[in-house]
């Protein structure tokens, strides 16, 4: 029950198949919202905030574990294991794609496939990998994150968010930056963006879709392209979505092709 408590765990739905939906940086499980309806009728669906995030028990915080993806990793499986979960569909977004693909590695066993929505193995450019992102900027990034948290906060969401059309989305994001801890959030911040896991795509065993949004900042077309290239048993699908967070801003289209993918699996509820 800890584990349940310590990330908030929310189970709803009621099919029998599991679909765990694990947040993107600076998050919480409330940007699903748009997407669970589509699926709560026929699927059990797990949702949960990591340690820092949303509802999370705050003081379940450990600097050392969660000072690599790892750890953000055996959230997923502590949940699994508390639950006893097992054939899990994981859609993760952005950060959670590399970390829910560490989770399957770690227990292949545990899971049906993945559904990795905007993913990104690293974000910093390096020799022929285009990552989007030169070393310095991140870096730089950082230190206005350290100096002026509520102006990186106003930075950095329009340009995730995209779809400047719709303001209530960016200002939706702001807000869930600037709600978090501070300190957590630029642990979670420099473990995100300096990660590089581009090493840990061919040891996936599981199945997996990946969702390339258009003119994503974050993780450009080419990085979608590079997972895809280096993870075996791959699905790639470019969508329309603009930006980087398309389960908020087109969750039609994205319902849509996880839809697909799982009728294409023949992964029924």
């Amino acid at each position: 029950m800890d584990t349940l408590k310590r990330n908030n765990v929310k189970v709803i739905g009621k099919g029998d198949q599991v679909i765990m939906f694990a947040h993107g940086f600076g998050c919480d499980q409330q940007m699903w919202r748009y997407i669970t309806p589509a699926f709560e009728d026929e699927y059990k669906l797990v949702l949960f905030d990591y340690v820092g995030c949303g509802k999370s028990d705050i003081e379940q915080y450990n600097e050392d574990r969660y000072g690599s993806l790892h750890g953000y990793a055996q959230d997923i499986l502590d949940i699994c294991t508390t639950l006893n979960l097992k054939n899990v569909i994981l859609v993760g977004h952005s950060v959670s794609s590399m970390i829910g693909m560490l989770a399957s590695i770690q227990q292949p066993y545990l899971f049906r496939s993945l559904i990795l929505v905007c993913p990104s193995p690293c974000y910093i450019n390096k020799s022929d990998y285009i990552g989007g992102f030169e070393e310095k900027d991140l870096q730089g990034l950082m230190e206005v994150m350290e100096n002026n948290y509520v102006g990186w906060a106003s930075f950095l969401a329009p340009v995730v968010m995209k779809n400047t059309e719709r303001p209530e989305l960016v200002q939706e994001l702001e807000e869930s930056f600037c709600s978090m801890d501070k300190e957590i959030t630029g642990n979670f911040a420099r473990v995100t963006f300096f990660s590089d896991n581009r090493e840990d795509l061919p040891k996936v065993k599981v199945p997996s879709l990946i969702l390339q949004c258009a003119e994503d900042d974050i993780a450009n077309e080419k990085v979608g392209a590079y997972v895809h290239a280096n993870l075996k048993n791959s699905v790639l699908k470019p969508m329309k979505a603009t930006g980087h967070c398309p389960h908020m801003s087109h969750p039609k289209e994205t319902i849509k092709y996880i839809q697909q993918y799982l009728q294409s699996e023949n992964i029924v509820a």
